[in-house]
């Protein structure tokens, strides 16, 4: 996590949801996801299309499957997206954007791992998939933070209560007090 990004989540904590939607960080983050969805759709549609052509079979399956992962990611972006600007224009309630409706989805695409022979790429696609990876993630974060959909990480004792369920206790004497 980059130093700006913590300093984002450090800024948004303790923010109302309105109060973000507001925020220069929002529409720092409105507007390039939005960019970055238009340039993705001019690049897939045009030179990324042609580009694709010339791929050996096995690079043009997985330029298939990766051009599917960086539509995936952009679509779950801007869904938030406009679901927080939904908020800050009232067209929706803090409440029903904070439904599980309208969760960021798609994680285990978003975030998995790019197939093998994802280095040999096209050079854009490649920046398009790093620059949407990027902009999943933090949003992610702010999903996280402004809705507590994740909890924080577990302390030392909720890992010792975890350890003594599966294993049981070994403190002598432990097993009489129960």
């Amino acid at each position: 996590m980059s130093q700006v990004e913590l300093v984002e989540e450090d800024v948004v904590r303790g923010m109302s949801l309105q109060s973000f939607a507001a925020s220069a960080l929002f529409e720092r983050t409105f507007d390039e996801g939005m960019a970055l969805v238009e340039e993705t759709a001019r690049y897939l549609d045009g030179r990324g299309r042609d580009e694709s052509r010339t791929l050996p079979r096995k690079a043009a399956l997985v330029y298939a499957g990766e051009s599917m992962r960086v539509t995936t990611r952009l679509m779950q972006a801007a869904s938030w997206l406009l679901i927080q600007r939904a908020v800050q224009e009232g067209d929706m309630t803090p409440e029903d954007a904070a439904s599980e409706r309208y969760q960021l989805g798609a994680r285990e695409i978003c975030m998995g791992r790019r197939e093998d022979g994802a280095d040999i790429l096209p050079g854009k696609l490649i920046d398009l998939l790093e620059r949407s990876e990027s902009l999943y993630r933090r949003i992610s974060r702010l999903d996280e933070v402004l809705f507590r959909r994740k909890g924080r990480a577990p302390g030392v004792k909720t890992h010792f209560q975890r350890l003594e369920a599966a294993f049981g206790s070994g403190a002598p004497g432990e097993s009489e007090k129960r």
